[in-house]
């Protein structure tokens, strides 16, 4: 799935998200708001990661996407 219809339809893909990284808070993912780089900003933060690694775990979560 592209990341435009992500961003799209980012309030129901909310949950997707919180079941790949638990560790983001409601408020993030509306700070969030579908936009790809505080998602991955937001990872790399909560987890640790660095930019790459946050970037890859994305892409690799964006790519395994069905609606």
């Amino acid at each position: 799935m592209d990341w435009d219809r992500i961003q799209g339809s980012w309030k129901q893909m909310t949950g997707k998200v919180k079941e790949q990284w638990g560790a983001l808070t409601d408020d993030d993912l509306t700070t969030i708001d579908g936009q790809r780089d505080q998602l991955e900003g937001k990872i790399q933060e909560r987890y640790g990661l660095a930019k790459d690694e946050a970037r890859e775990a994305v892409e690799a979560w964006r790519t395994r996407q069905t609606i």
